[in-house]
């Protein structure tokens, strides 16, 4: 007769991160898709204590451990540069891991052209199509003045503009657009898609 009972407190004392908790996490090393391979470790630490039921449960600093699972460099005329993040454990100062899989909610990067995409989970490049436009013309223009200086007339600019445009065109389809990259010290949000018992 006492048996259940005991079972029941049990239960009820048992903490655990609820399903749809943020977590807010720092980056305690630094990853771009320039470098990392799918597979590569990525450590993080929580920046914020958890408290469950007005108990702190997994003080600020506890360690959580990572893997790369998606990585795609940026092109060099199409394709954006994608990382992908799957979080596994997070350890406690007692030294107790715990097995998770939270997935992220946003980021706070010093790069406001990564955004994320939450449906399939990766941090994305913006693209660079401005950049690139911007890039040709001051070559372009460049190239009309020098055309104008040396010709002295209409059609040196002319000719300048072109050669310009050309070696700004060149310029942009031999160089890869921006990688992501998360930096030691960049904080993510993170959102448990289940409870996790910590006890």
């Amino acid at each position: 007769m006492t048996f259940t009972p005991i079972l029941l407190l049990l239960a009820a004392s048992a903490a655990e991160i609820p399903k749809g908790a943020h977590v807010l996490l720092r980056m305690a090393n630094s990853i771009s898709t320039r470098t990392a391979r799918e597979g590569d470790y990525v450590y993080l630490r929580t920046a914020t204590p958890i408290v469950v039921n007005g108990r702190i449960e997994a003080p600020e600093g506890s360690y959580v451990q990572g893997v790369v699972a998606h990585n795609r460099r940026s092109g060099r005329v199409a394709g954006r540069a994608q990382l992908g993040i799957r979080l596994e454990t997070m350890t406690l100062p007692s030294g107790k891991v715990f097995k998770f899989s939270p997935h992220l909610s946003s980021l706070d990067s010093t790069d406001s052209d990564q955004k994320l995409d939450r449906e399939e989970n990766r941090i994305k490049q913006g693209s660079s199509y401005g950049r690139d436009a911007a890039r040709i013309a001051i070559l372009a223009g460049t190239g009309a003045y020098l055309g104008a200086l040396v010709d002295r007339s209409w059609k040196g600019a002319g000719i300048g503009t072109g050669a310009g445009a050309a070696v700004g065109l060149a310029t942009v389809l031999l160089t890869r657009g921006k990688e992501v990259e998360l930096r030691q010290g960049v904080t993510l949000d993170v959102v448990f898609d289940q409870p996790v018992e910590l006890e």
